[in-house]
């Protein structure tokens, strides 16, 4: 089979696309005939040998990604025969191999798809809606707040936009550049601005009149975090979920107690602790999806053999929703 390696840690170029060894199942395992394979900064971070959390980097060299979707081909002793030929995807959790024609995961992590569900769509799902779903829980927005999105056109972000508006909150989406802020404003935000104009929260001030800014959905960080920080007025909400730009948001204890703030984290030991687990979080963002409440904002697929544009395109921000391989 085809398939991407990597025998260095660095950047998008170390990742090669070349012929490997059909993988084989082991017991409770299966082997899975890749439609589409996610694509996330997790993965970025990963192929530069960053230690995640207690996770250390991976043995090289490697097959990365960690999101699949695709058609049960083969399975390991003990596995239920019923998971033959049945459509399904799965996230490999710090196991690799997703970039590849074929990929072996464990059969407690496979989801079924529904019938109208495709695969493009599950894998867009599978890691960003569980953790969309675990943001959710922690914002709990609702018809009284206006909910602010930094990167909103990203396949978390529109994820986010599509929740806020369905809990009949004011929508407020940022990304960077016209295009992206066409997009954000297509998916129903009320308020669309681009991040990357000078004075872009004057813009967001303007729009929301006398309104301000309830509830902050950061997975960005750095200085476009600290400038949505700002615009969260007194009271309202903060919730972190990552920062893209390299560095967390900056904040002092000063910053809440003299704007009545609070500040949490979405990610992390909070969704380790939930009742369910990750398992929960991916059944409730693929039964949104099941159900038409969600729509995952899937961007133009790239080529397995182009592993490496999508990992450039996806970290200088040229990407729309969901970035995802297909074999």
């Amino acid at each position: 089979m085809k398939a991407i390696r990597q025998y260095e840690f660095g950047d998008a170029d170390t990742l090669r696309y070349e012929e490997v060894p059909d993988p084989v199942p082991g017991p409770g395992h299966v082997r899975i005939r890749v439609a589409a394979a996610g694509v996330h900064l997790v993965d970025a971070s990963i192929r530069q040998g960053q230690q995640l959390g207690p996770n250390p980097p991976p043995t090289l060299p490697m097959t990365p990604g960690r999101e699949v979707a695709g058609t049960v081909d083969q399975l390991g002793s003990g596995v239920d025969p019923s998971w033959l030929g049945r459509r399904v995807v799965a996230h490999l959790g710090t196991v690799s191999g997703g970039y590849a024609e074929l990929a072996v995961a464990s059969v407690t992590s496979l989801h079924e798809l529904p019938a109208d569900l495709t695969e493009d769509a599950a894998v867009a799902l599978i890691g960003t809606g569980r953790t969309a779903v675990a943001i959710l829980e922690v914002a709990s927005p609702t018809a009284d707040d206006v909910v602010l999105v930094t990167a909103a056109a990203g396949g978390l972000g529109t994820l986010l936009l599509q929740a806020a508006r369905r809990a009949g909150a004011v929508a407020v989406g940022v990304a960077g550049g016209p295009s992206k802020v066409d997009r954000v404003r297509s998916l129903g935000a009320d308020v669309a601005v681009d991040y990357s104009t000078p004075d872009w929260e004057a813009a967001v001030r303007r729009a929301l009149g006398d309104r301000e800014v309830t509830v902050c959905l950061d997975g960005v960080g750095g200085t476009l975090g600290r400038t949505a920080f700002e615009l969260v007025g007194l009271g309202g909400r903060v919730i972190l979920y990552g920062w893209a730009s390299g560095s967390p948001t900056d904040f002092t204890v000063w910053d809440l107690y003299s704007r009545g703030l609070t500040v949490s984290c979405a990610i992390g030991a909070r969704i380790q602790q939930r009742p369910g687990g990750l398992r929960g979080l991916e059944e409730e963002a693929l039964a949104l999806a099941a159900s038409g409440a969600w729509v995952p904002l899937v961007g133009p697929p790239f080529p397995l053999a182009d592993a490496t544009g999508a990992h450039r395109a996806m970290e200088s921000r040229a990407t729309v929703g969901k970035t995802v391989l297909v074999p």
